[in-house]
């Protein structure tokens, strides 16, 4: 047999295990080999066909264990295959110069089916220590509690809607606590996937608790408390979190209640019961955004960042870094809350819509690292497996977007009925392939109250009108970016 003979049935035996041994004389050890394969790759085909939720299962311990030792004794097992199927070919009986070159590729060759093995039991390491790392447990107190796992043939007990509340922080080293400058509610129907993205301003005053509710008895006519000595105010939506963490006198002495408040509250002001919550602190996006290799965004004019305005995102069409992206969504510069709101809408959407299969794989370990580095949440590890098929619907479903800002809602005497038949019509709308009927006005039991402040004046009487034409405030979650219309 010659050198070229021997390499190519080599090459063979590595892509159907067997082949090499069969050529060889080697019969039964052949046949037993190219049968164990067959039965491999039945299997593997099986599993694929006959799993009801493969991705979604893929992200339980179980899964992801059996996974990597599969993947090591298959290539360890590859390795010893190569090695085997060279000596049953036996090399010796080729001139020394034909031994030494079947030799070297040889080797080569039994490193190289070694790598797509060590390739996947890497991905699945990373993707168990990130797992771990973001849906741990939180401290006792934060947000809600756990959930038990639900049965996999109704994982959602029968509800048509899931309501995760996205949140993001500013907190860093040179600062207490956590302010929620970035707040928005994703209502997402379990059919269709089609979500409703709620974004509330930071700056909404005189914040309601749900009545009966610790804070809603400190607070009766609600979140007001004495300007900060600077003239600013702390008792902004933002700062919820951060003062029911910093007053845990307030609970009966529980601390870090902060997240469980907020999501209580935001549900109550818009009429939904918040399932879970997941806080990204914004600077640590830049990292993901950096980890997806930037996102291409229209920034419609240029944005003055930083203490001095020494900072510039030049207007126009181009793939931002994710440093420029986070000054893009976050300055204040020359602009308002409002304008910031809807940048920081565009940055999501231009993340959904480019973050694609392709890329999450090829950058998937700068992604895990970076997303294990940013994100906080309360989700139970369990309904991660029924999240991520959820997920996948979303990506290809509709999504329409509702800004609670001027000339909406006055963030400064909020009517609070409106902002709740608001987000009330938009969910029905989002579920209802119908035009839905306009919803009532007629305040209905539970609902946040519309009495004003003591401290504050008599409420206005009139609301101006939504910027959208008719009474439907919903739109598209990238409508408006890129355009100058939206410059605020």
């Amino acid at each position: 047999m010659s050198a070229g003979a021997v390499l190519g049935w080599l090459v063979l035996g590595a892509l159907a295990p067997g082949a090499a041994h069969l050529r060889a004389g080697w019969r039964k050890t052949g046949l037993v080999l190219l049968s164990c394969y067959a039965a491999l790759l039945l299997g593997l085909l099986a599993l694929g066909l006959l799993t009801d939720n493969l991705l979604g299962s893929l992200t339980e311990d179980s899964w992801l264990t059996a996974i990597l030792v599969g993947a090591s004794v298959l290539g360890v097992g590859w390795f010893a295959l190569i090695v085997h199927s060279f000596v049953v070919l036996r090399p010796g009986r080729l001139p020394q110069a034909g031994q030494i070159v079947t030799g070297t590729l040889a080797g080569l060759l039994a490193v190289m089916v070694v790598v797509p093995f060590g390739v996947v039991a890497q991905f699945v390491w990373t993707s168990q220590e990130t797992l771990d790392g973001i849906f741990r447990q939180p401290p006792a107190g934060d947000g809600a509690p756990e959930a038990a796992e639900p049965e996999p043939e109704n994982p959602w007990a029968g509800r048509r809607r899931v309501n995760i509340l996205l949140l993001g922080g500013d907190a860093d080293d040179h600062r207490v606590g956590v302010r929620t400058d970035s707040m928005n509610l994703a209502s997402v129907d379990v059919e269709t996937g089609n979500t409703v993205l709620f974004s509330l301003p930071r700056n909404l005053e005189d914040v309601r608790f749900r009545p009966g509710t610790p804070m809603a008895e400190r607070f009766p006519d609600g979140f007001r408390l004495p300007a900060d000595p600077g003239g600013g105010r702390s008792d902004l939506l933002n700062s919820v979190w951060e003062y029911a963490d910093s007053h845990p006198e307030i609970f009966g002495g529980k601390e870090q209640q902060g997240a469980r408040v907020l999501m209580d509250t935001i549900g109550y002001t818009l009429g939904v019961k918040v399932d879970w919550y997941a806080l990204v602190n914004m600077w640590g996006f830049a990292r993901l955004i950096d980890a997806i290799g930037g996102v291409t965004i229209t920034v419609e004019k240029d944005v003055v960042f930083g203490r001095y305005n020494e900072g510039l995102v030049k207007a126009g069409t181009r793939k931002l870094k994710g440093a420029d992206a986070m000054w893009y969504a976050r300055s204040r510069t020359y602009s308002d809350d409002y304008t910031r709101m809807r940048r920081q809408r565009c940055v999501l959407g231009a993340i959904l819509d480019q973050a694609d299969p392709a890329t999450v794989l090829t950058r998937f370990n700068k992604i895990a690292l970076a997303t294990k580095e940013l994100i906080r949440t309360d989700i139970p590890r369990p309904m991660l497996k029924h999240l991520v098929p959820l997920a996948l619907k979303v990506k290809n479903a509709k999504v329409s977007s509702v800004q609670f800002v001027p000339p909406l809602i006055n963030t400064g005497y909020p009517d609070w009925d409106k902002i709740r038949d608001v987000a009330d019509k938009a969910i029905r709308d989002s579920k209802n392939t119908k035009p839905a009927v306009a919803a009532s006005a007629t305040p209905s039991p539970g609902r946040p109250a519309k009495t004003g402040s003591a401290e504050r004046p008599a409420k206005k009487t009139a609301e101006p009108s939504a910027k959208k034409t008719g009474d439907d405030p919903a739109e598209g979650l990238t409508d408006g970016c890129g355009s100058s219309l939206a410059n605020g």
